[in-house]
């Protein structure tokens, strides 16, 4: 993915948590440990496992020390990173979105 893409994935991701009627920040990063927890238990299937494991391999390359492009690299070194948290981001909030479009229609009983 592009720096141009992975930028405006990003900016759709913060154009969504701030519309009205869309659930804020703070609710979807709350609604974090349960969308993880029922994709792992089978529960919420809009979560596949391939994409619960490259979020799981993008927290890692964020916090390692090992790097495509080592930190120590002015600009650039930051570069890989950012974009990798871009994407994580925006997939997170905008995973958790729907997942709590899918918890509160399961709650009304409209999905079986």
């Amino acid at each position: 993915m592009s720096k141009a893409s992975r930028a405006a994935a990003a900016y759709r991701a913060y154009q969504e948590v701030n519309r009205p009627g869309s659930p804020g920040l703070m609710a979807r990063v709350r609604a974090l440990p349960r969308m993880i927890g029922g994709a792992l238990r089978g529960e919420y299937s809009e979560l596949g496992k391939g994409k619960l494991a490259l979020m799981g391999l993008g927290v890692l390359y964020i916090v390692s020390p090992v790097d495509v492009l080592p930190d120590f690299l002015p600009v650039i070194g930051v570069a890989d990173d950012f974009g990798a948290f871009l994407w994580l981001m925006s997939s997170l909030l905008g995973e958790s979105g729907r997942y709590l479009d899918w918890e509160r229609k399961r709650v009304r009983g409209e999905v079986s």
